[in-house]
């Protein structure tokens, strides 16, 4: 495998595919885990949606639906490396929503439900989609790799698009306070 980096071309070492290797599939099986808690965990999709409506988003069950199939799908892209930077951008998108709904008023430390953890999985997923899946991947093996400074743009710019999409069509904070009432 040959990546263009600053205009040459350079040979990416095994050590490397294996870290990329192991990147992705962390995140991956991550990503999975957290879907399937959203859907079959404590509380399972009601739980969910609950938590999802006092965040202050409308229809919640829907968007219960939307984050478990997106978790879900992003965690199994990840896991077979395809579409890996698409993959990133719902790992972007889900993360950068938690963030700023759940997480942002406590602050940075996750031990405090703070934000931490969404922004370090975000840089993970950001710096995945800017150095590529590797060679065992599909895209690679496919030759559809997305990679650099265009991996690292669908992945952000993705994951900021869906979230503002998102927020714009469900975000209504003050529906969280008037079924709290």
């Amino acid at each position: 495998m040959a990546r263009l980096f600053r205009g040459e071309d350079v040979a990416v070492s095994d050590a490397e595919n294996w870290a990329l290797l192991l990147v992705r599939l962390g995140l991956g099986v991550v990503m999975l885990l957290h879907g399937w808690n959203h859907w079959r965990g404590k509380g399972g999709i009601d739980g969910t949606a609950g938590w999802f409506g006092g965040l202050g988003l409308t229809r919640p069950r829907l968007q219960a639906w939307f984050s478990v199939l997106t978790e879900l799908g992003a965690g199994a892209l990840l896991i077979l490396g395809l579409g890996t930077p698409l993959a990133c951008a719902a790992v972007v998108g889900v993360m950068l929503v938690a963030g700023l709904l759940a997480h942002r008023r406590n602050g940075f430390f996750v031990f405090k439900d703070g934000y931490e953890y969404v922004l370090v999985l975000s840089l993970v997923a950001i710096a995945l989609a800017a150095f590529g899946p590797g060679a065992a991947s599909i895209d690679e093996a496919a030759d559809i790799a997305v990679v650099g400074w265009a991996g690292a743009g669908i992945a952000l710019g993705g994951g900021v698009v869906g979230t503002a999409a998102l927020l714009a069509a469900f975000y209504r904070p003050q529906a969280a306070v008037s079924e709290e009432s």
